[in-house]
Parts: C-alpha cells; structure tokens; sequence
C-alpha cells in the first residue's frame, strides 16, 4: 500500500509538469492519453491492485479515484487557461487596438422639450412665472370661464375629448390662466406649458395629442404694443435675430382684440418661393406660417377671477411647440415629431 501511494505521488508530479509544458490544445490531450487514457499510467496503476490483501484493495481503490479527481481538476483548469490565450491571440489579430473607437450613441432631450424648455427661459428671464397643470379638467376652467358657455359656437371648434358630461381632456393650456389668476391678485405673468388634446384628424399639420405654450401678462396699463413686442423678441430668439412676425386680425372668445400670430417662413425666407418658378412647400407661397392666437384679455375673463378691467388690463397667447418645431427645424410633418424615429431625433440633435 505504501508503494502504491509513492507511485501516486510521483505521477501527480509528473502530471502537473507534463501539463505546464504542454503549449496547445493538442498536447494538453495527449498528456490526458498517457495519464488517464484507457492504457494510461492511472489505469496500469489500478490494475495492481489485485496484487494487494483483500482488506487493501477498497482502500487502495478509493485513494486512486481521489488522485483521478486532482488531476482531472487540474486538466480542466489547464484547459481553460490554454482557451483563455487562443481567445485573446484571436482578438489581438482581428482588432486593431490603435484604430478609434465607435461612438457611442447617447441619448439627447427631444426637440419639442428643447423648445418648451427654450420659450420658459425667455419667459422667466423676464420674471415670468412657468405653471403645470392637471391634463383632465372641468368645462368651467375649460370653457365657461374663458368667456365660451355651453351654447357658444366656439366650443364646436375644439373637438374635446370628454370623460364626462363636466370633465374632459384639456383642449389647451388656458385653464391654468384661470386658475392662476383666481390665485393670485394682479400684476401676474405667467406661462403654461403641457400638454393638449383634441378630436383632429392626424395630418401633416394636426395631431390629436400636442403641446402647447400660453402666457399671460396683467397689470395695470398693459397694451397690444406690449404683446407685440414680447412675442416678437421670442419669435426672433427661437428662429434667429432677422425673424419678422405679423399679426392679423382674428376672433377668439376669451381675447378682445384678437390676433393671429404669423412668422416669415424660414424655407423661402418670407418669399413665397423656393426659385422663380416654384411656390414654397412650406408655407403655401404666402411667406409666412402660423402659430397661434394671441390678443388683449376679454373683460368678461377678467370679471370672472374677480378682476376690474377698469383698473387691470392684460395680454394672452398661445402657441403650439410642434408648429414652431415645424418652423424651426425646417420639417414638413408634424407627425415625424412623435415617430420616434432615431434618425430624424439624431438630425435635429
């Protein structure tokens, strides 16, 4: 029994130096063969045991099957080690190191939080407040008191989505105006930024869901020549310094006068034509593109919050941020801006 564990402890020492040699796959196996293969040295080994008492041979039996289990253990390690090497000699032939790197590709703020976040900057830098409000809101901050009651032909034109007979998704920004000024008494300035529903059918020019922007300015002695200049300067700071805006007569409810809010056309540059021949797709030939509605607050909105518009006066707007994404960026869908669309987000980064 003793020279069988001598004999053992020589083969585990030639083993693990016939393994450290062994320079490839294929030695290493053929260092498998002659020690664990069917006519290998372990096998000679073990038939010696018959030469053994009755009561040596379990013994004996048991202490080779635990040296087997060493160097089987040490045959995979080596193994892997030698698989390891192939692997990064494979990457060290195939892969330039000193070539540069791929860029990755990071995410950046989509184009119409940009312009969101860019309007409220203009706004809060002069001392504007920004307000967010509930999306889903009652008729009466919706409509009623923004001078549109239930019977006015007014309400016809927003196409709302209604949650109830009294609740609906909200069709613009102008309920957080109300709400604002039922808050606070006059002066006020504020902008209302979020979110807008409406029933219109998806085009290239109409989405269903889209944002908008609308600021209010109160105070005493606050004209349409107050409106004009603020909406010009942001105008000329979202599109650039030569931006020319023009505005037209209009209606709306809750505004007295009323205007709609144009600005020259950044394809044709106010134009109308894209050559001598070819009307701007953009803007239709006119040379200008709409934005949205602006004018004086009406009195009846200013009666409603328990202001007297003999003594306060006050400006409002409204713009959607997509329709001055469409100017901006030069596109000629509105819907590429909620596509998702990797490609055109990269373009406009």
């Amino acid at each position: 029994m003793s020279e069988l564990k001598n004999n053992l402890e020589t083969l585990q020492s030639r083993f693990a130096e016939a393994v450290a040699q062994a320079r490839d796959e294929r030695e290493l196996d053929a260092v498998r063969v002659a020690f664990l293969g069917r006519s290998g040295e372990v096998t000679l080994l073990r038939r010696s045991i018959g030469q053994l008492s009755a009561e040596e041979r379990p013994t004996a039996g048991k202490t080779i099957n635990d040296v087997v289990e060493v160097l089987e253990a040490q045959l995979q390690s080596a193994q892997a080690a030698l698989e390891s090497r192939g692997f990064e000699a494979e990457l060290a032939q195939s892969i330039d190191i000193t070539f540069p790197p791929i860029e990755p590709q990071l995410g950046t703020i989509h184009p119409v939080r940009r312009i969101i976040q860019e309007a409220c900057n203009f706004f809060e830098r002069r001392g504007f407040a920004v307000l967010t409000g509930p999306e889903v809101e009652p008729d009466y901050y919706t409509f009623d008191a923004l001078n549109i009651p239930s019977d006015h032909p007014a309400r016809e034109g927003f196409d709302s989505f209604f949650i109830s007979d009294t609740l609906l998704l909200r069709p613009h920004t102008s309920p957080m105006q109300i709400r604002a000024m039922q808050q606070h008494k006059p002066p006020i300035a504020v902008v209302a930024p979020g979110k807008c529903y409406r029933r219109d059918a998806v085009d290239a020019r109409h989405l269903f869901q889209f944002h908008q922007i609308e600021g209010l300015l109160v105070a005493e002695g606050v004209h349409f020549g107050h409106l004009k200049g603020t909406l010009t300067e942001m105008c000329r700071e979202l599109f650039g310094v030569d931006q020319q805006v023009r505005f037209r007569p209009s209606f709306f409810p809750f505004t007295e006068p009323s205007a709609e809010v144009d600005t020259t056309c950044p394809k044709c540059h106010g134009s109308g034509r894209l050559d001598t021949a070819v009307n701007c797709n953009m803007c239709g030939g006119s040379g200008w593109i709409e934005l949205g509605g602006a004018g004086m607050v009406h009195p009846n909105v200013l009666r409603e919050v328990g202001y007297d518009p003999d003594v306060v006066s006050g400006w409002a707007f409204g713009f959607g941020i997509e329709r001055i994404g469409l100017t901006r960026y030069d596109v000629d869908d509105i819907r590429r801006f909620v596509e998702s669309d990797p490609d055109f987000l990269r373009q406009l980064r």
